[in-house]
């Protein structure tokens, strides 16, 4: 099997499944219980947040243990709206977030909040300006992701930071979950407040993540009931999950230097696609995440050209796996200024560290062998 579905989930790295069930067997006790099986498990907890801390510089009270990007965003977008809202209801977004982003937001708006959805360019990219322009005086906060989880655009988040740092009562969160790893971020920047992190695309195992949540900044919880992870976050703690997390995030920031060789194999997915009749590349050339490539061959459906991949053996997807069994355009391609032929008939193809070039070959391989079924269905369409 060539797996080139990572932005969905990544493989757990085995050494992360070691530390999960060893921290199951060994440390089972609730960390709040007072006997020293809860103990143990307690320090277990501190010992993995300090080491997560420590490997974006940041404090371990910073750190707030979620079960992934979903909850994070929805913690960091609707604690700090309902936190906030004496101050003002408006709040700011792209047109290209996750639908954990954007379905938050419009729960918000149902609730009487103002939301502008900011426009993007040719490339997918906010512009700062357009973030410092529709800044208002009642905006509690901004939410704009580091990397597409689609193309693979790398937002000028810490540009947005340095306007926002100057901005009092305004907020600022970042949804890094297609980053860690791959696109780096400076935590302690002071214009971020907030920053979300979900284990399951760093090679951990699903159902972890955190939260960063700068010293200072208050949320509404979504959760009530225990008063665990500094009570934003109540429920027992996945202290296995967490003890796993902090595994796989030392993993992945430690092969930081292949990244480049990550980036060659986008490239070569992009020279190659950019010369195939009928591809419409749509990650941009300059600015992109090194991982992930969406490509659309317009006139086709994207599960002919999925289900004919699968059966060589190679895995790709559509648009982000929250959405990809919706039979629609994808917002991120349509606010490009594709057409809707294109935004309906995309692929994402998505990297990790242990891909190959050999599965690109692979995969350029099996999509040549399928080009004249995919040309014959678009010159079927254009008839």
């Amino acid at each position: 099997m060539i797996y080139l579905d990572n932005s969905a989930t990544t493989q757990p790295f085995s050494e992360v499944l070691q530390t999960f069930q060893d921290a199951s067997m060994q440390y089972f006790g609730n960390p709040s219980s007072l006997h020293s099986a809860g103990m143990n498990a307690e320090q277990l907890l501190t010992k993995a947040r300090t080491a997560t801390a420590k490997l974006f510089s940041i404090d371990p009270k910073e750190v707030v243990y979620t079960s992934g990007g979903t909850e994070g965003n929805n913690l960091a977008i609707k604690g700090t709206a309902l936190e906030h809202v004496s101050r003002g209801r408006h709040l700011i977004t792209s047109q290209v977030e996750h639908p954990s982003v954007l379905e938050a937001f419009e729960q918000l708006e149902n609730a009487g909040f103002e939301v502008t959805y900011l426009p993007v360019d040719a490339s997918g990219r906010v512009s700062p300006k357009e973030v410092q322009h529709s800044l208002r005086k009642d905006t509690t906060l901004v939410s704009i992701m580091h990397v597409n989880n689609e193309i693979g655009t790398v937002q000028p988040v810490e540009e947005i930071a340095d306007i926002l740092q100057h901005v009092p009562h305004t907020y600022f969160h970042v949804d890094h979950v297609q980053g860690v790893g791959k696109v780096s971020l400076d935590f302690a920047h002071p214009g971020i407040d907030l920053c979300t992190v979900s284990g399951h695309k760093v090679h951990a195992v699903k159902g972890t993540g955190f939260l960063y949540v700068r010293q200072g900044v208050s949320l509404s919880p979504l959760f009530h009931g225990g008063k665990q992870e500094q009570s934003l976050r109540s429920g027992t703690e996945n202290v296995p999950g967490i003890a796993a997390l902090a595994k796989a995030l030392r993993m992945s920031l430690e092969r930081s230097d292949e990244l480049d060789r990550l980036e060659g194999l986008k490239r070569r997915l992009m020279f190659a696609f950019q010369e195939m009749p009928g591809a419409v590349v749509n990650t941009p050339d300059d600015a992109s995440a090194p991982h992930i490539f969406n490509v659309a061959f317009p006139g086709v459906k994207p599960e002919v050209v999925i289900q004919s991949l699968a059966k060589k053996g190679i895995h790709v997807s559509t648009k982000s796996a929250c959405a990809s069994k919706l039979q629609q355009a994808s917002p991120v391609l349509l606010a490009l200024g594709r057409d809707v032929e294109t935004a309906t008939s995309a692929i994402r193809v998505s990297l990790c560290f242990d891909t190959t070039e050999e599965e690109i070959d692979q995969l350029l391989k099996a999509l040549h062998e399928c080009l004249p079924e995919f040309l014959e269905v678009m010159g079927a369409k254009n008839a």
